[in-house]
C-alpha cells in the first residue's frame, strides 16, 4: 500500500509517538539519575523537568491510544495540544537561539540571584564561588572555599552558556517540527476510512 494510505498514516503516527514516550521516559529519567548521584538538589528544577515529562508522556499516550483505535475526539485534542506546544516550543527554541552574549550573561545573573539551590550545585560541580566576584565572607559549597581560592562562577558559565543554549534551541526546533509533522498526520489520519470498516459508516 502507498504511503498516503490508511495503514501507512495509522503506522508513522503510532512511531511519532513511541519516540515521543522514549523522550518523555528519558526526562524522567535524568531528573531521578540527577538527585540519585547527587547533582542537582533543587527540587523546582527537579520538580519542571518530571512535569514535563509526565505532561509530554500522557500527550503521547492520548495520541497513542486514538492512533490505535482511530478514536476522533482523542486525535482531536491531541492535534489541538500538540499544535499549542509546537507553537510554545518553536518560540522558546527561536528565543533561545537569537540571545546574543549581553542578554545571556542579563539571564544568568537573574536567575543566579533568584535560585539559592541551584547556586549552591553550580559552585559545588564547577567548584567556584561568587557570581561575578569571589566573597570570603559569603558561605560556598565548593571545594576551593577551604582554600580561600575561589574563581567567580560567571566566566565559566558563560563559557558554555552560549553553546547550551545553542543546543536546547536546536533540540528544541528539530521536536518542533516533529510536532507540527504530528498535527499534520492527525489531520489527515482523522480524515481517513479503516479499510477494515463498514464503507458506508463514517469515521
Amino acid at each position: 500500500m502507498a504511503c498516503g494510505g490508511f495503514a501507512c498514516s495509522k503506522n508513522c503516527l503510532c512511531a511519532l509517538n513511541l519516540l515521543y514516550t522514549l523522550v518523555s521516559l528519558l526526562l524522567i529519567g535524568i531528573a531521578a539519575w540527577g538527585i540519585g548521584f547527587g547533582l542537582i538538589s533543587s527540587f523546582r528544577v527537579v520538580g519542571v523537568v518530571i512535569a514535563v515529562g509526565v505532561f509530554l508522556f500522557f500527550i503521547a499516550l492520548v495520541g497513542l491510544i486514538g492512533a490505535v483505535k482511530h478514536h476522533q475526539v482523542l486525535l482531536f485534542f491531541y492535534m489541538i495540544i500538540l499544535l499549542l506546544v509546537f507553537i510554545v516550543q518553536f518560540s522558546v527554541s527561536c528565543a533561545c537561539l537569537a540571545l546574543n552574549k549581553d542578554q545571556q550573561s542579563e539571564l544568568l545573573e537573574v536567575g543566579w540571584n533568584n535560585t539559592n539551590s541551584a547556586r549552591t550545585d553550580i559552585e559545588r560541580n564547577l567548584n567556584c564561588c561568587g557570581f561575578r566576584a569571589f566573597n570570603p565572607n559569603e558561605t560556598c559549597a565548593a571545594d576551593c572555599f577551604r582554600t580561600q581560592q575561589c574563581k567567580p562562577c560567571a566566566p565559566i558559565i558563560e563559557e558554555y552558556s552560549g553553546m547550551v543554549l545553542r543546543f536546547v534551541g536546536g533540540i528544541g526546533l528539530f521536536f518542533s517540527f516533529t510536532e507540527i509533522l504530528g498535527v499534520w498526520l492527525t489531520y489527515r489520519y482523522r480524515n481517513q476510512k479503516d479499510p477494515r470498516a463498514n464503507p458506508s459508516a463514517f469515521l
